[in-house]
Order: C-alpha cells, then structure tokens, then sequence
C-alpha cells in the first residue's frame, strides 16, 4: 500500500525548459536547476505554491508554464 504524501491533492504546474540559462547569471541557473529542469525541451511537474511561483517569476524568460 502506497503512503499519502503532503501534496498528493495540491495543484500542479508543469513547467518547461525552453531557453538555455547559459550566458544568464548564476542565481537564475541555480533557479531552474532547483525547478528540476536539465536541458531545453525537459518538462518537469512542480506543486503550486507562491515559492514556486516566485522561482517560475524570476525565469520567466526562459520557461513556459502550463496549468495542470
């Protein structure tokens, strides 16, 4: 039997990788490497919360985010 998690209902957002952070400051790679992306085209799902959203806010330019 598998055991609850805290976020097992919680609402998602899939973000993507769809710019190289190369060339970009190292706060912001160290952002998407802390969303869980690894390369352009990766796709990751990420509970929604505001410190997720703050990480989503401060690469926007590099990322898409679809609701989920």
């Amino acid at each position: 039997m598998r055991r609850a998690t805290r976020n097992e209902g919680a609402k998602r957002v899939r973000v993507t990788l769809v710019k190289s952070w190369i060339g970009y400051d190292k706060r912001q790679q160290r952002i998407v490497r802390g969303l869980g992306l690894r390369r352009i085209g990766h796709s990751v799902d990420v509970v929604d919360n505001p410190s997720i959203r703050g990480m989503i806010r401060a690469v926007q330019h590099l990322v898409t985010t679809t609701e989920r």
